[in-house]
């Protein structure tokens, strides 16, 4: 579960984290459970952790009233801490609603409840996501992933050809046939954060290529709508934060 967490936060471009494992305040009334079971529930996740070499701090009293947790605490791009992923292992309540299962042994036993969330809520996981990418999301999370820009509207033929060839493929696009000009239309997509920009004219048309544009304003140049599909199923295939 230590893995799923880390695995997702990293593919989700939030690798700045922190581990931190709450346990019990040991002078505090409010935890359910005997020392040795806290003890269990402790070495659990120190042992969990430590086997795929992750990094913790100890927080005395952080601890969820029936068993130890570990939290996960990202910085954003603008280094402001949010708690997220959280794990948390509990000897207790499957004891105070005595709970049991049959093992292979055929005899009863008492399980070990595990709580987990890896987002967090996931409403609020979205919210601090758009704000970490302040919207420029990677290509493979991004709700448009290709604008095609005709030049002119002779153009507009050709670029919805483009466009079903990458929608065959499983992309996000859409075709600007508006009447705004060409470099109006790339600011366009450029403001929508819109990853790529394929700008189409005579010479795209009679070449079967595509001018390839990123949001960053970088201008790649003209490439065949073969090789640009290669390189976008490679930053989706791979989850790839660059473009």
């Amino acid at each position: 579960v230590i893995e799923l967490v880390k695995h997702m936060l990293e593919t989700m471009g939030m690798s700045d984290f922190q581990a931190r494992l709450g346990v019990n305040d040991p002078d505090s009334g409010k935890y359910m459970g005997s020392p040795v079971i806290w003890e269990r529930g402790i070495e659990a996740i120190k042992q969990a952790a430590d086997r795929i070499g992750m990094s913790y701090t100890i927080e005395v009293g952080e601890a969820a009233f029936y068993g130890p947790k570990l939290d996960f605490v990202v910085r954003d791009v603008l280094k402001r801490e949010w708690q997220l992923g959280t794990i948390q292992v509990d000897f207790n309540l499957p004891e105070r609603f005595d709970i049991e299962y049959i093992g292979a042994d055929g005899e009863a036993h008492r399980p070990i409840m595990i709580h987990r969330a890896p987002f967090g809520s996931m409403e609020r996981f979205v919210g601090i996501l758009i704000e970490h990418f302040n919207g420029a999301f990677p290509l493979w999370m991004s709700p448009l992933q290709v604008m095609m820009i005709p030049i002119a509207d002779r153009h507009i033929e050709y670029a919805e050809s483009v466009a079903k060839q990458l929608r065959d493929a499983g992309m996000r696009v859409k075709v600007d046939a508006g009447s705004d000009r060409m470099n109006k239309k790339i600011r366009n997509a450029q403001l929508q954060k819109t990853p790529f920009m394929l700008v189409v004219g005579d010479k795209e048309a009679e070449a079967g290529q595509v001018s390839v544009r990123t949001r960053n304003n970088e201008n790649r140049g003209s490439q065949s709508v073969a090789e640009f599909m290669a390189h976008a199923a490679t930053l989706i295939a791979t989850h790839s934060l660059a473009l």
